[in-house]
């Protein structure tokens, strides 16, 4: 029984981990600007560690808080959950027509060095002035995570380590991702993996499970 229970908190953090990397792998303003951080190696830990943080702050904000909510207003879950749902499918479809068209590109360009001050405003400012930052963590990941009694912070663990886990290789591995990402495939890849993630998990949110 013990044994059947760690695969299922393992199984449950490792859902947290695919669906917190699924969410912030999609190249944004604030990814771009941590790979440009990164490519200029500027100021680097201060910025991954800012956005890692505030994504943690905001994880742990729609985990804990967000049932309490249900509680008083039970409607609003099946609200959440197909919003959620169709939010995925509309997420998952973009990256597929991105990997079919092959549009995903990315340029980061080199330049005068920023002081730590402003790089930390821009950082903030592309954190937590982002509607979609909260709609991913707090509404979503928090929606989700209703799905796991017992285990909701272990999913929590999951998607912050996924934060923590792409912010920190995105940052420190900007130079080798850079002549990575020169290529189309590198893309294409990518946004079909993120297609195939997002529908997976609005299909499971469609059939209430």
């Amino acid at each position: 029984m013990r044994g059947r229970k760690r695969a299922m908190t393992l199984s449950t953090y490792l859902t947290g981990l695919m669906m917190g990397l699924s969410l912030i792998v999609a190249i944004g303003a604030q990814n771009a600007f941590v790979l440009k951080q990164g490519i200029r190696r500027e100021h680097v830990l201060a910025v991954v560690l800012t956005c890692s943080l505030s994504d943690a702050v905001l994880i742990l904000l729609g985990v804990t808080s967000l049932k309490h909510v249900l509680r008083l207003m039970p409607w609003l879950e099946p609200t959440m959950r197909y919003g959620g749902a169709a939010f995925l499918l509309w997420y998952g479809f973009r990256s597929l027509t991105s990997a079919i068209r092959n549009e995903s590109r990315l340029t980061v360009e080199t330049g005068q060095a920023t002081p730590l001050l402003p790089a930390m405003m821009t950082c903030l400012a592309l954190t937590w002035l982002n509607p979609h930052v909260y709609l991913d963590t707090v509404v979503l990941l928090g929606t989700i995570s209703t799905h796991f009694p017992g285990s909701e912070i272990s999913f929590a663990l999951g998607a912050m380590s996924g934060s923590f886990l792409f912010f920190f290789a995105l940052g420190y591995g900007a130079a080798f991702l850079r002549p990575v990402f020169s290529r189309p495939a590198a893309w294409r890849v990518l946004d079909l993996a993120i297609a195939l993630v997002m529908g997976t998990i609005a299909i499971r949110l469609l059939a209430g499970s």
